[in-house]
């Protein structure tokens, strides 16, 4: 309901619709025109229809419960990536990332890249701190709109500004080895002190990645583009047979 619409018009509709039709089956057991008398307001009627259908499917296919796998949700009328993640994370606290347009932003500027819509997917998946997926999705959201937004992000006070390519500009602006290292351990500092202490890894996986990225950016600077190359090679072959 929320898609494309404030969510002030959503709530008391969500909550309506909820108290009539509180379970899939009781949703497809109703007819449309009833379904809708409560969407109205909402807008973009095609979404009721996508829902309606897909109760039916859950009642005839999945025994009248939520799919819990991914696959079979995106089975679903109307149902996409990121509804299909958020039902998995928010509702089933599976290790699943969404991708939505502030976590999309807060990854591709930590990593000072443009992503790929798969390989984002595969980076946020794989942030994910173990048995956090409801918590970690809802802090990069969070994050995403309140701090790093996307015309005037609060970079002077984000924990981990120095860990973000995109504001500190590594290649850029190059600084001493020793001025890296101080400014990556705290930063590292900060977003432990700030998050859950089993968000460590996920962080430490992350920090990899970017001093892999400026090891690459600095041997291309300094002439030994064999060199990268092949250090790019061997880590997808490694990343390809892990």
């Amino acid at each position: 309901m929320s898609q494309q619409t404030q969510i002030d018009r959503v709530v008391p509709k969500f909550e309506a619709f909820v108290e009539q039709f509180p379970t899939p089956t009781e949703c497809a057991n109703a007819s449309l025109s009833q379904l809708l008398d409560i969407w109205q307001g909402l807008g973009y009627p095609r979404r009721c229809r996508n829902l309606h259908d897909a109760a039916k499917q859950m009642v005839e296919h999945h025994g009248g419960e939520v799919p819990a796998t991914l696959e079979a949700l995106l089975a679903l009328p109307g149902i996409g990536d990121y509804t299909a993640r958020a039902v998995l994370a928010f509702a089933d606290h599976e290790d699943v990332g969404i991708v939505d347009t502030n976590i999309a932003r807060v990854i591709a500027r930590i990593e000072n890249k443009s992503f790929a819509k798969k390989e984002l997917q595969l980076v946020a998946d794989a942030l994910v701190p173990e048995g956090l997926s409801w918590e970690w999705n809802q802090v990069l959201m969070d994050f995403g709109a309140t701090v790093c937004t996307a015309r005037a992000p609060k970079c002077d006070g984000c924990v981990v500004n120095n860990l973000c390519m995109w504001n500190v500009g590594w290649w850029r602006r190059p600084r001493t080895s020793n001025c890296r290292h101080q400014q990556t351990s705290g930063a590292l500092r900060r977003l432990r002190q700030a998050g859950p202490r089993q968000a460590d890894e996920s962080v430490s996986k992350w920090q990899c990645a970017l001093r892999r990225r400026r090891t690459r950016h600095e041997l291309a600077r300094s002439g030994r583009t064999r060199a990268t190359n092949c250090a790019i090679a061997s880590e997808r072959s490694i990343n390809r047979d892990g």
